[in-house]
């Protein structure tokens, strides 16, 4: 009989049946002591205990603040002590937390916060180029006049308060401390009795990937999701109390969150935050620093690092492990990362928002040509396998084939959207990733392609078809298709192929500009490309493929395209 590509993870230790928050409280009563967060932009270093001090008393200002289990609390930040004071607060209350991406401009905001129903939202009040404050008010405008709690928004109507992260917040919002400060008004056993109240299959996080529809998709995630995907992750790289993680990835993708957060509370380490976004000069100081044992990014962080000007001058040898992951990582990178920053253990892992985020990771003593050229093997307590994508059967071992998870890792659903998870999620509870990969006779997984129409540009991943929906909105558009193509720093860049309206014309410059305060910078083509008309199947399907091998040789992207990658 011929082997066929499947493989579930088996694992000596049991999964954790609990909720986040006394996981949290366990770990707090047995590592009171220990350094739990540090945050160097904001000059923070939290013990446990400190930190489960902080929590406790956001819980109870939400609890104060009419907050109930399952309703949807926003948060719209950069990497902050606050961002994770308010997860693990909500995940006491029961409250779902509602991620959102820093770089959402007001046509995403808006989506966002109407689809998931967010009935508070936290901000910062800016960060680079983004005025959060201002955006919200533009939304809206009935803040200014408003009393706090009780905003009533025509094109936000679930939203009734707003939180600021700034000491002085414009009128309508309330400032973090003062909100803090509603604790008061709440019992530490009101408290416990809400968090008596939860169960471990509670949906406790929404998380909005973008959409092959034109709209963001929420990922609704359960504690018993992020918990055990973070507690397996670290535990598959050793993590003890003693680990100390520098978390320069966000917090608002699963990455910082679960991977980085819940990934150090479940075994006592410390998280630091070396800056509010990502800079490369600040990781290299705080490895130092800090005296860090792992490290996270994207390849294209590590990149960054590893050509920073002033690489040499750090002491990097306290590092032994991380994760690199979020998009494909290129081998000649993770050799220099495993010589040049001590990483010998770094690891590569693979999956998605929908899967938690891990499915598949290498181990420690993974031999260096299979940390290079795979993601590793199946997760534990997990299932995943390689089907034919037209018959849905397993394809034998080395066949090419799309890749599909199964177990306790796999959201509960997209928010409100059932039609959306039948198409995801198959009625055997299987994920189906839509990614081509081959399996070998060791259950080590190569990520070969993609089914979906998708752009990974340094782990954000990104859909054409939603770029393309906001592109319609241009009145000279006639026509437009997004398509990824080939980038040496970030992997993918996004370009635009448009075709214009009769008798309208316009520029590349043109139409950046419209993107600006729109969409994301992210989501904004590098590339433009004005055409009469796309290539064609005599179906009258898009050939996708034929238009990026044209804009590779008309771009001179030759050499990008050849990057070897894992």
């Amino acid at each position: 009989m011929t082997a066929i590509s499947y493989a579930s993870g088996i694992s000596s230790e049991p999964l954790l049946g609990i909720t986040i928050g006394d996981k949290f409280d366990e770990i707090v009563s047995q590592f009171p002591d220990n350094e739990a967060l540090i945050v160097h932009h904001q000059d923070i270093k939290w013990t446990y205990s400190q930190l489960h001090a902080q929590v406790n008393t956001c819980a109870k200002a939400l609890l104060a603040s009419g907050i109930k289990k399952r309703d949807r609390v926003g948060i719209w930040s950069s990497n902050r002590c606050e961002w994770t004071v308010l997860q693990f607060a909500t995940a006491k209350v029961g409250a779902i937390l509602v991620n959102i991406n820093p770089s959402y401009r007001i046509h995403e905001l808006e989506y966002a916060l109407n689809q998931s129903g967010c009935c508070m939202l936290v901000i910062a009040d800016k960060f680079k180029t983004s005025n959060y404050e201002k955006m919200i008010l533009e939304l809206a405008p009935e803040l200014a006049y408003a009393k706090i709690g009780q905003l009533h928004a025509t094109i936000l109507p679930e939203l009734t308060t707003v939180v600021s992260l700034s000491e002085t917040p414009p009128r309508g919002m309330l400032a973090w401390s003062a909100f803090m400060d509603k604790a008061e008004a709440c019992s530490t056993s009101a408290l416990e009795k809400r968090q008596a109240e939860l169960s471990f299959d509670d949906p406790i996080n929404i998380q909005y990937t973008s959409g092959t529809t034109g709209f963001p998709k929420g990922a609704t995630l359960s504690h018993h999701n992020i918990l055990n995907n973070a507690f397996f992750v670290a535990r598959t790289m050793e993590f003890t109390e003693k680990d100390r993680v520098i978390i320069p990835v966000p917090l608002y993708h699963c990455f910082g969150m679960v991977l980085g957060n819940l990934g150090c509370m479940t075994h006592g380490a410390t998280m630091i935050y070396p800056s509010e976004g990502f800079k490369p000069l600040a990781v290299l100081q705080a490895v130092q620093r800090e005296k860090a044992t792992a490290l996270y990014g994207v390849p294209t962080m590590f990149i960054a690092e590893l050509e920073h000007p002033e690489f040499d001058k750090f002491d990097l040898s306290s590092l032994r492990t991380g994760i690199m992951a979020g998009a494909p990582c290129p081998v000649e990178v993770m050799k220099k990362v495993h010589k040049l920053m001590y990483m010998q253990d770094v690891q590569i892992a693979y999956g998605m928002t929908e899967i938690s985020p891990v499915c598949t990771q290498t181990k420690m003593g993974t031999p260096l040509v299979k940390q290079i050229s795979t993601v590793g093997q199946v997760h534990p307590h997990l299932e995943v396998k390689i089907i034919d994508p037209d018959t849905g059967q397993v394809v034998p071992l080395g066949t090419k084939g799309e890749l599909c998870a199964r177990g306790y890792s796999v959201m509960l659903g997209y928010w409100n959207n059932e039609e959306q998870t039948k198409s995801a999620i198959d009625s055997a509870r299987w994920i189906h990733t839509e990614d081509l990969a081959t399996m070998n006779g060791e259950g080590y997984i190569n990520i070969v392609g993609r089914i979906k129409d998708m752009i990974i540009r340094g782990g954000e991943n990104i859909y054409p078809k939603e770029i393309e929906e906001f592109f319609y909105t241009h009145p000279k558009i006639r026509d437009v298709k997004v398509i990824g193509v080939p980038d040496a720093k970030y992997g993918e860049a996004v370009m635009a192929w448009v075709v214009l309206k009769e008798g309208e014309q316009a520029t590349a410059e043109e139409l950046t500009e419209y993107c600006k305060g729109n969409i994301a910078h992210f989501k904004v083509p590098k590339y433009f490309k004005f055409t009469d008309s796309f290539p064609m199947t005599v179906t009258g399907k898009i050939r996708k493929i034929e238009m990026r091998q044209i804009s590779i040789r008309e771009l001179g992207l030759d050499t990008a395209s050849k990057i070897e990658t894992a």
